[in-house]
């Protein structure tokens, strides 16, 4: 279990609406830095492996080799498992527990990978050391995660302004950072890793079928899912202020010519 001052609140809930943007995640679009790492026959730690798509994808890159998608929420890894039966993979071992604990010897993995995880922590730091404790000497340490102030779109809406003005105040109220991603070597130098080699990636969404499912998802978080509870329960937004929120999301889909990219940091380090 996790001690109380280290107790994550998960900001995004597991309602259908943040899953589905989960189970969009494959190691193309979610860890293109990842992808000379994975050679067949290496062993691999997925924390926070979420509805498992990403992890699924790994394990088919690097079989025969061990693949760990590992969790806090069981429901989550159910899913996750489910949507491995359906994909023919029955390799991957599925591990609910506590990352700031993990229930793996040291040196145990050749990558440990961690997507849109640290940004949640109370302390990324001690998470950062943990995995490190589990890879190897020669191994490597693969996270990356977004940097929401950097997020940018058009056209302009204040509608928009306000709901990221929203989201980062609910993250913090969590003792989390949405601003992660401008981090991520910080933090990494901080836990005792070295060779930190840093980089970023986008995602971009502008065509039609991307807007749609973007803004709509977005949509239906803002008004249905743990996010717009927590605004109101934390006085940041009324009803009201969420559904012109989703309002915002869903004129923004249907606006020809709309624009929205996610910036994510990522590195890649040695366990020190």
């Amino acid at each position: 279990m996790q001690s109380d001052d280290r107790r994550t609140t998960y900001t995004h809930g597991h309602e259908d609406a943040v899953l589905a943007s989960h189970r969009w995640r494959t190691v193309e679009n979610s860890a293109g830095h990842v992808v000379p790492l994975l050679q067949r026959g290496i062993s691999l730690l997925d924390v926070g492996c979420g509805p498992g798509t990403i992890t699924i994808d790994m394990a088919e890159r690097v079989a025969p080799g061990r693949v760990v998608g590992f969790d806090a929420s069981p429901d989550v890894l159910a899913a996750a498992m489910a949507t491995a039966h359906d994909a023919g993979q029955h390799r991957i071992e599925w591990i609910e527990g506590d990352l700031y604990d993990l229930p793996f010897e040291r040196d145990e993995f050749d990558v440990v990978h961690a997507h849109q995880v640290l940004q949640h922590l109370v302390d990324p730091v001690a998470a950062l050391r943990e995995f490190a404790r589990v890879c190897r000497p020669d191994g490597v340490v693969a996270v990356r995660d977004a940097d929401y102030r950097a997020m940018t779109w058009f056209p302009d809406d204040p509608r928009l302004t306000g709901w990221l003005e929203v989201y980062e105040a609910v993250a913090r109220s969590n003792r989390a950072e949405p601003d992660a991603g401008r981090r991520l070597s910080s933090w990494a130098m901080e836990a005792g890793l070295t060779d930190v080699r840093s980089s970023a990636a986008v995602w971009c969404f502008s065509t039609a079928t991307d807007r749609e499912w973007w803004g709509n998802t977005w949509a239906d978080r803002m008004t249905g899912s743990t996010i717009g509870r927590q605004a109101i329960a934390l006085d940041l937004a009324t009803e009201s202020d969420l559904e012109d929120m989703a309002e915002a999301w869903r004129n923004w889909a249907e606006t020809a010519g709309a624009w929205f990219a996610v910036l994510h940091g990522q590195i890649l380090a040695r366990p020190g």
